[in-house]
């Protein structure tokens, strides 16, 4: 084949000139920049080429204009998107655990938008601590001497036991040496902090003497774990935290309770478990409390640390503080939230993580049941959707063995491989919708489901997605 025979398919493709006077090119210059525009289409017209060797018909300009433009649209569709949570898990680790109160929303946005005191004193016009925007807040509800707040709870733990226990043993009980979720263990965080890890007891029975026979003049602290993320059941055995305390003032060593995803309520006004809170762990007499503030607390990921004062003056000495201290988003985020708690009659309309918890069962059928025909028109002939119950959970690891009465839609479909590719159409809709497939069904658990209006106008998307 002579040289101008073979360039003559490729002849007639335009120029990327040609292709940024096409229209979508135009809109695609205007959001994206000449750079990126020009890239892209460059990238349409090369794959053009390789498709004309395969026999394809010559695209026109506009095609390759409309084509760039599609590319853009999808690089610049952001990771971190919008999902509705009808898992039936309220507090999804992987979903971004608990949602945040308006107040706490309007807070940290007035936070990015000017200056703030973070560490600034406004009284006396010196250098302030960015702790005591919470300070007193976390002193009133939790009984504590003092308090300072961290990056996340396992940041807590780790700086407390770094402080407290660097280079000395910390004593705990075979059954508290858990595993927080990702693969992080408590033996690790523990190793990390420094301290010697002196194991007491067995799996499922530790005695108040074990704690006692193996505390010597090496022992920094005794440590307690709630075990919030499961349970052993039957002949089982732990020392209570109150008497922990009183055998660590004995010793003059420091009781840490690490609460995991600790509550500043009694859970049980709203239904649920009682699941020990800050204040009772305080008031137990533990030296040193940590808890989380994205778990049940309802807040932003931090982690809190309340107790004696003058533990907490040590541990906020450590230079690892300022590796693990928060930006002044969270922190506006934490203060508004906490403020929620003095008003303790209206937390549960206030907090999106209560709110979830406490819904009625009731509530949640009848919205399934309003829903239910608008689900099926839009997922379509071969599916049919009911209204079933459902079992929600806490999650984030706690109260492992709650599950709190539901209710959502059940989709179901004759061919098993339907439903997984609904569950994928589902996850691809332009706010995407996680459900999960379990009993030959894709599982829809509305617990979580404030914006019913949106979720139908969102899944009217759905045809387009299949396509």
């Amino acid at each position: 084949m002579a040289p101008d025979q073979h360039k003559a398919p490729f002849r007639g493709l335009p120029s990327v000139d040609r292709v940024l006077h096409e229209s979508a090119a135009a809109a695609a210059l205007d959001r994206h920049g000449r750079p990126a525009t020009v890239a892209a289409i460059r990238d349409c017209l090369s794959e053009a080429r390789d498709a004309l060797r395969s026999g394809a018909a010559l695209p026109e300009p506009d095609e390759i204009a409309e084509a760039a433009a599609a590319r853009l649209a999808e690089q610049a569709r952001p990771h971190v998107r919008p999902v509705f949570n009808l898992t039936g898990t309220v507090l999804h680790t992987n979903l971004g655990r608990a949602l945040l109160a308006e107040a706490a929303i309007k807070a940290a946005t007035a936070a990015m938008r000017s200056a703030i005191a973070l560490e600034y004193d406004l009284a006396g016009g010196k250098r302030g601590e960015r702790d005591s925007l919470v300070r007193g807040l976390l002193r009133e509800l939790t009984g504590a001497e003092d308090a300072t707040v961290v990056n996340n709870n396992a940041g807590a733990v780790l700086i407390t036991l770094a402080t407290l226990a660097g280079g000395r043993g910390a004593i705990i009980s075979r059954g508290e040496l858990i595993e927080i979720g990702g693969a992080f263990r408590m033996p690790d965080i523990m190793a990390r902090a420094g301290a010697r890890i002196h194991e007491v007891g067995t799996t499922n029975r530790t005695h108040f003497r074990d704690y006692a026979g193996a505390m010597d003049d090496d022992t920094g602290v005794l440590l307690k774990v709630h075990t919030s993320n499961y349970r052993i059941e039957g002949f089982t055995a732990e020392v209570p935290a109150a008497e922990l305390a009183g055998l660590a003032r004995d010793r003059g060593v420091p009781l840490v309770n690490d609460l995991g995803s600790g509550t500043l309520v009694d859970l049980t006004r709203y239904g649920l478990t009682h699941e020990p809170t800050v204040a009772e762990a305080v008031a137990e007499g533990a030296d040193i409390v940590t808890f989380s503030g994205d778990k049940l607390l309802g807040g932003p990921q931090a982690g809190f640390i309340v107790g004696r004062a003058d533990l907490i003056a040590r541990i906020n000495r450590n230079p690892m503080k300022r590796a693990l201290r928060i930006d002044k988003i969270r922190l506006a985020a934490i203060e508004a939230t906490l403020r929620l708690y003095r008003d303790p009659d209206r937390l549960a309309d206030r907090l999106p993580t209560l709110r979830h918890l406490a819904r009625p069962k009731a509530e949640i059928a009848a919205l399934a049941e309003r829903l239910r025909p608008a689900v099926a028109d839009a997922v379509g002939p071969g599916f049919t959707v009911s209204v079933a119950d459902c079992a929600s959970q806490i999650g984030s690891g706690a109260l492992p063995q709650e599950a709190v009465q539901s209710a959502g839609l059940a989709i179901r479909h004759p061919a098993g491989q339907a439903l997984a590719a609904l569950a994928a159409a589902l996850r691809a809709l332009p706010v995407p919708v996680i459900g999960r497939v379990a009993e030959g069904a894709v599982i829809l658990d509305l617990r979580c489901l404030d914006d019913a209006a949106g979720f139908l106008r969102n899944l009217a998307a759905l045809d387009g997605v299949r396509r």
